[in-house]
């Protein structure tokens, strides 16, 4: 239940924030178009972007979060402005929330989503909160793809300068990035270890076999040798049929220079070609097969090695630039009025507050997106 009840609170508690942000007394921030933003909102951002700092820079989190925090309320607007923009293009969301949960799902070794949901409440978190969130956030990254990196142009020009500029940094050891397969003879068991390849994972202590079940592990790891020799998905078997801890992400262990892998390993995958699989590989843990997924002679990689690499390099160079105008732009065509005392960092001096047409609510004064939220709380105004 620990293991689980971690990763919920690191998957979780980053995008929904504290508890304490929702004991706050509404009032609204921040207006943008038909939909408002509250103290309550700003401060459960505040606080999970906090969480997130903490996490990503144990020892130096609080320098960060001194410029970070400036960026809160922006990224609140931007949100919204997104979330509406998606609306206006026929984007939900909806499929690659499923994806999501389900991977989840999976990485908690849950047998179904009803698991997931009772492990949530047991964590005190709402379920359907959570979705949301995850939706927003796929929402969000889907306009950024279409309304912009799809925009993204990189000419070979471009890469060969990056790759001249930057072939020093390229160079290093001979490596193989890895996957795996493991039809264990060990009775089930939680396990938070790396994968049976690596020998500087300190993996316990086999426990007896029984022959049987050897026997059996072992017809079953080479009916899935000859699944793959046929054809099959690497990633699709460790998925649905690998024992080991990896197999929630298809089986992908990393990667390992040489040196790093225990020597009968080594000899096993630094001669396979990129794409190819060991055989049958009798361990303490059970049985093992190893996909070659890439690698790399040491020295300085062929351009044509890099390649796709370097063009992601420049895309995310060009992407936030990008994304920061189409944001001032969405801005520009918005109705954005922010209450005295909080700043928008990302507001345009082009932006105009013209009065929103309001639809009709209870007394006039809140959305009708936002009428049911006002039934049930009193909310400030400016």
């Amino acid at each position: 239940m620990l293991k689980k009840s971690s990763l919920f609170l690191s998957a979780l508690a980053l995008l929904l924030g504290a508890a304490s942000a929702q004991d706050i007394v509404d009032e609204i921030i921040a207006r943008v178009n038909n939909s408002i933003i509250t103290r309550a909102d700003y401060e459960r951002a505040k606080q999970t972007t906090q969480q997130e700092l903490q996490q990503q820079f144990p020892n130096d989190w609080q320098s960060k979060w001194d410029s970070k925090q400036k960026e809160v309320l922006r990224e609140l607007i931007d949100r919204q402005l997104l979330l509406e923009k998606g609306k206006e293009l026929g984007i939900t969301g909806d499929t690659e929330v499923v994806k999501r949960l389900n991977e989840m799902r999976q990485k908690m070794n849950l047998p179904s989503m009803d698991a997931l949901e009772e492990e949530a409440k047991k964590q005190g978190i709402s379920f359907e909160d959570f979705k949301e969130e995850t939706r927003a956030g796929i929402v969000e990254e889907q306009v950024i793809g279409h309304e912009v990196g799809s925009k993204i142009h990189i000419s070979e020009e471009e890469v060969q300068d990056f790759y001249d500029k930057h072939k020093q940094d390229m160079e290093g050891p001979e490596e193989v990035s890895l996957s795996e397969i493991l039809v264990s003879t060990q009775p089930a068991k939680p396990s938070t270890e790396a994968g049976d390849a690596n020998k500087k994972t300190g993996a316990d202590e086999p426990l007896p076999e029984d022959p049987a079940k050897v026997a059996q592990a072992e017809a079953k790891a080479k009916s899935l040798l000859e699944q793959l020799s046929k054809g099959a998905k690497f990633e699709d078997l460790a998925k649905s049929s690998s024992d080991g801890p990896t197999a929630a992400d298809g089986g992908r262990l990393g990667v390992f220079k040489r040196g790093e892998l225990a020597k009968d390993f080594e000899d096993k995958t630094f001669n396979l070609k990129q794409g190819e699989t060991t055989d049958v590989i009798r361990t303490k843990q059970g049985f093992l097969i190893l996909k070659v997924n890439g690698r790399r002679a040491a020295g300085i990689p062929p351009l044509k090695e890099v390649d796709d690499n370097i063009r992601q390099a420049i895309y995310s160079q060009k992407l936030e630039p990008a994304a920061r105008a189409f944001l001032t732009k969405l801005r520009e065509q918005a109705y954005i009025d922010v209450k005295s005392g909080y700043t928008d960092t990302g507001a345009s001096p082009n932006q105009t507050n013209k009065p929103v047409i309001m639809a009709a609510a209870n007394d006039g004064s809140v959305p009708a997106k936002q009428a049911q939220k006002k039934k049930k709380k009193k909310l400030g105004v400016f």
